[in-house]
């Protein structure tokens, strides 16, 4: 993948490995974010050895991450965080693929399913829009998988920040999650 960071210190490279003991010196560059930091060890309490990779120029859409990472846009997991009259719930969906409400609402059993704004994204799961990972959430909210993401040998998921990422089976992410698969995509 790409070279570790810190080997150039001033100019990472696009894509570079973050290790888990990056400095925490003044160089932004080349340290691993607390968010990240958050997804590493809730990776690690899960039994994952996840690496990290990081993308100067983001990866805030799914068409973004595919491209910086060289992959199918539909192995990007895109992490939906909704509302809705029960509370709000996290979507992982496959990055060519739309969320239809009706079908959240119909795997949940609830109703009132809508797009969360900022703030109630970030207070369910603890990250910005755009870098929200699949786990290392302050409290559990409930999550649906997509069936799509199944199709893949590897998808790939944010990092707790937009230009963040790491790869992972399908199975990890429901085995590591307890997401319900589901058919959530709009036809």
């Amino acid at each position: 993948m790409g070279e570790e960071i810190g080997t150039t210190p001033d100019e990472p490279d696009a894509g570079s490995q973050l290790p888990a003991d990056a400095p925490d010196g003044p160089d932004a560059g080349s340290r691993l974010p607390a968010n990240t930091h958050r997804v590493l060890a809730a990776a690690r309490d899960a039994g994952l050895d996840i690496e990290v990779r990081r993308f100067p120029e983001g990866t805030r859409t799914a068409r973004d991450a595919a491209a910086a990472i060289g992959c199918e846009v539909a192995a990007i997991t895109k992490s939906i965080v909704l509302d809705s009259d029960a509370g709000p719930l996290v979507v992982f969906t496959s990055g060519a693929n739309q969320v239809d409400y009706a079908k959240v609402e119909e795997a949940l059993g609830i109703s009132g399913v809508r797009r969360a704004d900022a703030d109630v994204a970030r207070a369910a799961t603890g990250y910005p829009i755009g870098g929200t990972a699949p786990f290392g959430h302050p409290a559990p909210v409930p999550l649906l998988l997509d069936r799509d993401l199944l199709e893949f040998d590897e998808i790939w998921a944010a990092a707790g920040t937009p230009d963040t990422v790491f790869a992972l089976t399908p199975a990890q992410l429901q085995q590591t999650t307890g997401a319900r698969v589901a058919d959530v995509a709009a036809a």
